[in-house]
């Protein structure tokens, strides 16, 4: 795309303004995105208000839209002949019109190819980033053998800190004393043998002893692979901001400047940033208890925390890591769609020289954020002051949601009809843990959460 052409060239995309470009694609995706606001905050309302023919209808209503999206890069023939003909208008007019039938066709399929990619990169990185955490199975297995091992659970020893593996994978050698050696170290260890048997062993204890002190016998993994699940499901959608990106590229995407070269680099140092951080959180857990601590009793027991994450917030992570996989696979999806619809010599596809360096660095983020990066939000992310709702049963999280909203219509009850010095007690924030404190608390795997109880089964 260039910043201008003659009237035969403004025919084709590849020499319509670039301005054009991201306008039109900035409307198709603004009305997209309205729409189905509009639909999800309807389907909203209609069930809350117990309209159930209303609220089926609207589904049936987005069933076909989502039907006609999945085909809708196919232009109807009355629509191209409605275009046709304000072409030969303008043309009549000694005037071209803003975007032509081809160029408005070939961004819709642009659209479409790059939805599909997304969603298609997102999936395999979850099943290949899943099936590597899932090796560390057998390490919970025989965590969970050893609990049942009542000698070995009875008998406490002394340990010298500096001795422990995890303060000496993490906490030992040269420079341990170094910000800027420890965060060398994180850097590197992103590539090879990112989490080991000890860093699991040790953050998974620290969780527990936090979060399910009373049920050391707690399944970890099976928790950490819920939670990944319910994390990545925002992952495969497209927000709003992506699309923003997208229109900004477009707009730079002028012939001679290789914005498709320089920006793919983006990704590729935020997903370094983002494994050192990760990795480095580690470390400073093992800092933290080798500066306390000569020798304890017992398990050591790191202490999990938001302060050791970006803005001290653990999910800010997967803001980057949903970011990362939706412009790696723009830059994917841009260089084939450029190549089968314009063709290799295409002056958007750019120079050979430029090409090659783009796709190493699409395969190798699309394998690092898959072997590392994702096996290490996985558990790593589980540092922070919080759980995540995965650490109850689906149908016991649903339940909870459900006693909340109730507590708080009730409220609101209370206050419109004791007004007065009560309200102001009705009208503050319920807490979930609030509502639920004097019930038995209930989860899978029997743990025991002390900030939050849910129901008893």
């Amino acid at each position: 795309m260039s910043g201008g052409g003659g009237a035969e060239e403004e025919a084709n995309l590849e020499f319509t303004p670039t301005w054009v470009v991201a306008a039109v694609c900035t409307v198709i995706v603004a009305i997209s995105l309205a729409a189905e606001r509009f639909l999800h905050y309807g389907g909203k309302f209609l069930k809350n208000k117990n309209q159930k023919p209303l609220y089926e209808a609207l589904q049936k209503i987005k069933e076909g839209t989502a039907k006609a999206d999945a085909a809708g890069f196919h232009f109807p023939a009355s629509d191209e002949t409605h275009a046709l003909t304000k072409t030969e208008f303008c043309a009549r007019k000694d005037k071209v019109p803003l975007l032509s039938v081809e160029a408005l066709h070939h961004l819709h399929i642009f659209i479409f190819v790059l939805a599909v990619v997304h969603v298609t990169f997102s999936v395999l990185t979850v099943v290949f980033g899943g099936a590597r955490i899932r090796q560390w199975k057998h390490w919970e297995d025989s965590i969970a053998k050893q609990n049942y091992e009542t000698d070995q659970v009875l008998k406490r020893k002394v340990v010298d800190v500096q001795q422990h593996d995890f303060i000496k994978g993490r906490f030992s050698g040269f420079g341990k004393d170094s910000a800027i050696v420890g965060w060398l170290k994180s850097f590197f260890k992103q590539f090879y043998g990112s989490v080991t048997k000890s860093d699991y062993v040790t953050l998974r204890h620290g969780f527990i002893m936090t979060h399910c002190k009373a049920n050391p016998k707690f399944n970890f993994h099976k928790y950490m692979i819920r939670a990944l699940e319910d994390d990545f499901k925002q992952v495969v959608g497209i927000s709003w901001y992506l699309w923003v990106f997208v229109v900004i590229f477009l707009l730079l995407n002028i012939n001679g400047w290789h914005t498709y070269f320089w920006i793919a680099f983006v990704p590729f140092l935020l997903l370094l940033a983002v494994g050192t951080k990760l990795e480095h959180v580690i470390t400073q857990l093992a800092h933290e208890v080798a500066e306390k601590h000569a020798a304890i009793e017992g398990e050591l027991v790191v202490q999990p925390s938001d302060d050791h994450f970006w803005f001290h917030r653990p999910r800010f992570v997967l803001f980057l890591i949903h970011f990362i996989l939706f412009q790696n696979a723009f830059e994917i999806a841009f260089f084939f769609w450029i190549w089968v619809t314009y063709g290799f010599d295409s002056c958007i596809m750019g120079q050979v020289r430029y090409i090659v360096p783009r796709l190493i660095i699409g395969v190798f983020i699309q394998v690092l954020c898959s072997y590392s990066t994702l096996p290490l939000y996985a558990i790593v992310t589980q540092m922070g002051t919080h759980f995540k709702a995965a650490i109850f049963r689906e149908h016991v999280q649903v339940r909870l949601a459900g006693w909340a909203q109730d507590a708080k219509k009730k409220k609101g009850l209370k206050a419109d009809c004791q007004p007065g010095e009560g309200s102001s007690h009705a009208v503050a924030g319920i807490q979930l843990g609030s509502v639920f404190q004097k019930r038995a608390s209930s989860s899978e795997d029997g743990a025991s959460v002390p900030k939050v109880e849910g129901p008893s089964e």
